[in-house]
């Protein structure tokens, strides 16, 4: 949802944002560009960053210069075309060395094995023939989209379309329309390199002289990755916070009895050591200063949601599906519809895996929350 204390930020580029095949300084050696997606969150913030490498033949010894990108796009032509505009003109005759990816979700690691096999054998100085443009990733995330890339993760498919309708979905086209999306993701991600870089939560990076280190988040995705350089001040917080819009935090068909919120929330918690004047680069939205402003409103959103939920069950027992207009204030379509009650499904399980929420599953096969007298003890795991 909208965030409605955004005064609380500080954009210090403006409304400033790069245009197609467009790159715009943020910090030495930090550059940012947008593409496009197909959905109502229609753009992705994607970031180049100034790297090097140890030299090779004539080279040994020295250092060679190029790029380190850090997040793909979706797998399509117009993608692919806007990348080739910015190998022509933005990167300065050098270069990609490398592709990270903060996690597996399409719009992310969409065009990773493109690229990676773009700029593999480049012919640059000093980069031998056999040279590979190695994907670095989480392995959690890594593994996740080798698998979805040949099937499908919680988007769509006949699982996806029962463990919505177990939460209470039932408008036929909807789950006509969920069971047809099998091959949503494999559509954006229709393959993923066969070998990766392990990038976990605590390590630390060099990238073009400058010690980035690694911080692992949870809920979002299994096993977020996002890039804190303290010498520039920035973090490239990927989805973990975004200043417009609370981050998605979904339950899907593969782990249904999970708890992403609770992790998410433990997760925001930890960056709270981070200073506060720190530059968050967000994957969507604009970079913006205020990054303790904005984990207290995402912390207090959802605490306020949990309430509502509770105050809900507690009324008469609720399915997740009759709880998406408490919890979404606007018109929802299929693509957000799927996210949403993902996200139902989170408020409703960690308040049943906390004790403060009885689950039952009715005749009709449906499952219902409704509140305790007394909170009990939290359901062993």
């Amino acid at each position: 949802m909208a965030n409605p204390r955004e005064s609380e930020l500080h954009y210090p580029l403006g409304e400033a944002r790069p245009g197609p095949g467009e790159l715009i300084e943020l910090a030495p050696g930090v550059r940012w560009l947008r593409m496009g997606l197909p959905f109502a969150l229609d753009h992705i913030n994607l970031w180049l960053l100034r790297d090097e490498i140890d030299g090779t033949g004539e080279a040994m010894g020295t250092k060679v210069q190029g790029w380190t990108i850090v997040d793909c796009g979706v797998a399509n032509e117009a993608t692919q075309a806007n990348w080739e505009a910015i190998f022509a003109d933005q990167l300065e005759g050098l270069p990609v060395l490398r592709v990270m990816v903060t996690h597996f979700h399409p719009d992310h690691i969409g065009l990773a094995h493109w690229l990676c096999q773009r700029w593999s054998g480049a012919v640059a100085p000093g980069l031998p023939a056999h040279h590979e443009c190695r994907l670095w990733i989480s392995a959690t995330d890594f593994h996740l989209a080798r698998l979805a890339s040949g099937s499908t993760v919680g988007m769509g498919g006949e699982t996806a379309a029962a463990f919505f309708a177990s939460h209470g979905l039932s408008d036929p086209e909807a789950l006509t329309k969920i069971r047809a999306r099998s091959s949503y993701y494999p559509s954006m991600v229709p393959q993923v390199p066969a070998s990766f870089r392990r990038l976990m939560g605590g390590k630390t990076l060099q990238i073009g002289g400058q010690s980035w280190q690694c911080l692992v988040g949870y809920g979002h995705a299994p096993e977020h990755i996002s890039l804190y350089c303290a010498a520039l001040g920035l973090m490239i917080s990927g989805d973990m916070v975004l200043p417009r819009i609370s981050t998605n935090v979904s339950v899907v068909d593969v782990e249904p009895e999970a708890d992403p919120l609770r992790l998410y929330l433990d997760s925001l918690q930890r960056l709270l050591s981070l200073p506060t004047d720190t530059l968050v680069l967000p994957a969507h939205g604009l970079p913006f200063r205020g990054l303790h402003a904005r984990i207290e409103q995402l912390q207090e959103h959802h605490v306020e949601r949990l309430a509502d939920v509770r105050q809900a069950c507690a009324d008469k027992p609720c399915h997740a599906a009759e709880l998406l207009e408490l919890l979404f204030k606007r018109k929802l379509d299929l693509h957000q519809t799927t996210f949403a009650m993902g996200e139902s499904v989170a408020h409703l399980n960690s308040l049943w895996l906390g004790g403060q929420l009885r689950r039952e599953r009715g005749a009709d096969g449906i499952y219902r929350f409704s509140t305790l007298a007394t909170p009990a003890a939290a359901p062993k795991t």
